[in-house]
């Protein structure tokens, strides 16, 4: 019999004085369920792909106590409700902080912003009224204007300030940036952007009911200049309706690529064409003295995407919106009575609500704020300059080992690689193709099914490659010898023929 107490345990609140007391004790059943589901885990991610995963998340649901169920009758209680289901999805975790968990642009936390983030769930302002965030709407404004000034530097001297706005990542601030060209040259504005652009853009231009952007040949991953100057001399871009945004891309999500963005810059001011950059990957790079002049050229954007969810060791979301004169942000401004009413506006209380298309919204700003005071720039370089570094030494494994092929040398912390010797795209047919795209694909479902490594696939120059994401400054040579042996071992098991799946491989 479920004891009343622990029920009347879990209506404790989170925040006031007897806040702390309450979190106390949850806190530790919930690191202690971490702990437990990553020794139960003991790996990149859960063995057995969806179906047994499914199969483990639905027994704990419906297994919890008489009844079960996501909404049982009768609750058990908090200590209960978080030890079962917080174990359950980290025993079920693609874990990132794991070396070899390694496909996505999706990074392992700094615990110092995880636990700051703690604190932003427990006090829990909303930022879209300065009288629900008095501290957090302060911090956040401060912290904004410290780093658009790290991509645009401070232009005292031209009577403008540079500000950035807090989003949700890559996708919402490229949307604000093709709605701030829209809203500067109406719907008829031009949308340009490489093939390699994000697809955020072309979403971004559907959602804001203007034109499929015009897309420019990417050779070798990254934006062709002379053929984006063919295409802008191509339309009426002078003036009025007939006025150009250029996006371009600085760490492409399939290679880590960075456009030549001084010259896409040259090109666009030549035919009077704004620029905003997607810098969502390799904007960190700006924290480091070493890697920073990759990005020349960024400075001279009308807009920047950021995101400190990537090589900035957040949680999710961190993402930024920079622009280097916070005035080109009015567009954005609008009007709620409850929210800013005029004469309160007027009487000096801070407007939120042109911060954000969203109205509520959490104060992700916190968990940055903190981990730059913590680390400082230099230490943010420091760790930027690692996971980079370690990348370019993977890339030196695969280029030393007549069994790869690399793509190229990395320009972030992505490395692409494939079997030697296939110039085609090779079979569909798994591994009997002998080393081409179906070999590539083959192994990396092999590795999901295993639960033993997470490799991303990335389809460049008509084949497709196995893509490594390095996102854990903390990754040593050794690790990244296993991955390429898991691979090459993966490779090697599923050699031809035997038929499709027969290794418990699951779907793309």
């Amino acid at each position: 019999m479920l004891c009343v107490s622990a029920v009347a345990d879990s209506r404790l609140l989170a925040g006031g004085a007897r806040g702390a007391a309450a979190l106390r004790p949850l806190v530790a059943t919930v690191l202690d369920a971490l702990a437990d589901g990553a020794r139960e885990r003991s790996g990149p991610l859960p063995r057995g792909g969806p179906a047994a995963v499914a199969e483990r998340v639905g027994a704990v649901v419906r297994g919890a106590h008489v009844g079960g169920g996501v909404l049982p009758e009768e609750g058990v209680g908090a200590d209960a409700a978080l030890a079962a289901l917080v174990g359950l999805v980290a025993e079920g975790a693609a874990d990132p902080a794991d070396p070899l968990c390694a496909a996505h642009l999706h990074c392992p936390p700094l615990a110092v912003a995880a636990a700051a983030d703690l604190a932003a769930s427990a006090l829990n302002p909303s930022m879209d009224s300065w009288d629900q965030a008095p501290a957090a709407s302060e911090l956040e404004a401060l912290t904004c204007v410290a780093l658009a000034e790290l991509v645009f530097g401070a232009r005292v001297e031209s009577g403008r300030t540079a500000d950035a706005l807090v989003t949700t990542g890559g996708t919402e601030s490229n949307q604000l940036g093709v709605l701030l060209a829209r809203e500067a040259h109406g719907t008829g504005v031009r949308l340009v952007c490489g093939e390699n652009a994000h697809h955020s853009v072309h979403r971004a231009a559907w959602l804001l009911g203007l034109a499929p952007p015009e897309v420019v040949p990417a050779p070798r991953g990254v934006l062709d200049p002379v053929a984006l100057d063919g295409v802008l001399a191509g339309g009426s871009v002078a003036g009025g309706s007939g006025r150009a945004l250029v996006v371009a891309t600085a760490g492409t999500t399939d290679a880590g690529a960075v456009d030549p963005l001084s010259e896409v810059a040259d090109v666009a001011a030549r035919h009077g064409a704004r620029l905003h950059v997607d810098a969502a990957y390799g904007g960190p790079l700006l924290f480091s003295d070493v890697l920073r002049p990759v990005l020349a050229g960024l400075e001279r954007a009308d807009s920047v995407t950021l995101d400190l969810h990537k090589l900035g060791w957040q949680p999710v979301a961190a993402g930024l919106f920079a622009v280097p004169d916070g005035a080109a942000l009015r567009p954005l401004d609008h009007r709620a009575e409850y929210l800013n009413a005029d004469d309160d506006t007027e009487a000096g209380l801070p407007d939120l609500l042109g911060r954000s298309l969203r109205t509520t919204r959490r104060p992700d700003v916190l968990k940055v704020a903190v981990t730059l005071r913590a680390l400082g720039r230099r230490g943010l370089a420091e760790l930027v300059e690692q996971t980079c570094g370690a990348a370019r030494e993977l890339a030196g494994l695969v280029a030393a080992d007549p069994a790869w092929e690399l793509w190229a040398e990395p320009e972030l912390s992505t490395v692409l690689f494939r079997p030697a010797g296939r110039a085609d795209g090779g079979g569909d047919d798994g591994c009997a193709d002998g080393g081409g795209d179906g070999a590539v694909a083959e192994v990396r479902r092999r590795l999901l099914a295993e639960g033993r490594a997470v490799l991303g696939r990335a389809s460049l120059d008509g084949r497709l490659w196995w893509k490594v994401t390095l996102l854990n400054p903390q990754v040593r040579r050794g690790e990244l010898v296993a991955l390429l042996e898991l691979v090459r071992g993966a490779l090697a098991a599923c050699a031809p023929p035997g038929p499709r799946g027969a290794h418990g491989a699951v779907p793309a």
